[in-house]
């Protein structure tokens, strides 16, 4: 379970305080495929960085029970002085993951073999989110934080990481954010729709875009 507890989020910027959340107490369960939905700039990311941890609230508490993905499709979680192997091993220390099946795992699916020994920061930005994609899809969690399902590499890659997904997405809740109401439908049952500085729920995938849609949604 995710518990959101009086939780909200703001930035003081040059022109003022730009509030994102405001005072949003919620609890979301880790086996739910919810969609989050919100125009550019609402604070989609900055929700699932605040889920994951990677970001703290400005007030409030996110409790997390579970074992819950770093978001994917940001590639922060990479550090670039390290090799992809010693990447790799830091990620199974922290999720006390088995390394040796972990790496075989990367290795096959990311198709980047002949890179793991070097410096990620020598990686192009398709190397970089092909390991962290195989790095997330690696390790078997309770609940995904999706930030852009956006494919890397050719046609081949591409049906290869959605088909790799749609496996783990059997088994396991989602947060997911995307600029595309299709893709939102094809994996989500429910829905987060950002209403100014609030969330609203919906049990209906479909009703939570229509509501975002009416209210000035955009692709």
């Amino acid at each position: 379970m995710i518990h959101l507890i009086n939780c909200g989020k703001y930035y003081d910027t040059d022109v003022g305080r730009r509030e994102i959340l405001k005072s949003v107490n919620m609890s979301i369960p880790l086996n739910l495929r919810v969609g989050i939905l919100g125009r550019n700039g609402a604070g989609k990311t900055t929700l699932l960085k605040m889920i994951a941890g990677v970001e703290n609230p400005s007030y409030g508490e996110v409790v997390r029970r579970g074992k819950i993905s770093w978001p994917l499709g940001l590639s922060g979680g990479l550090h670039p002085d390290l090799t992809g192997v010693e990447n790799i091993s830091f990620i199974t220390r922290l999720y006390r993951a088995d390394f040796d099946s972990v790496f075989e795992y990367v290795k096959d699916f990311s198709e980047i073999d002949q890179y793991l020994d070097m410096p990620v920061k020598s990686y192009s930005q398709g190397m970089r989110a092909r390991l962290m994609f195989g790095l997330s899809l690696s390790i078997d969690f309770d609940c995904y934080l999706i930030d852009e399902l956006t494919g890397v590499g050719d046609r081949f890659f591409k049906e290869k990481s959605k088909q790799a997904f749609r496996e783990r997405a059997e088994n396991a809740g989602l947060l997911f954010v995307s600029h595309n109401e299709k893709t939102v439908k094809e994996y989500c049952d429910y829905a987060l729709v950002f209403y100014g500085t609030s969330l609203v729920p919906f049990e209906d995938i479909d009703e939570g875009v229509d509501f975002y849609l009416k209210n000035g949604g955009t692709a």
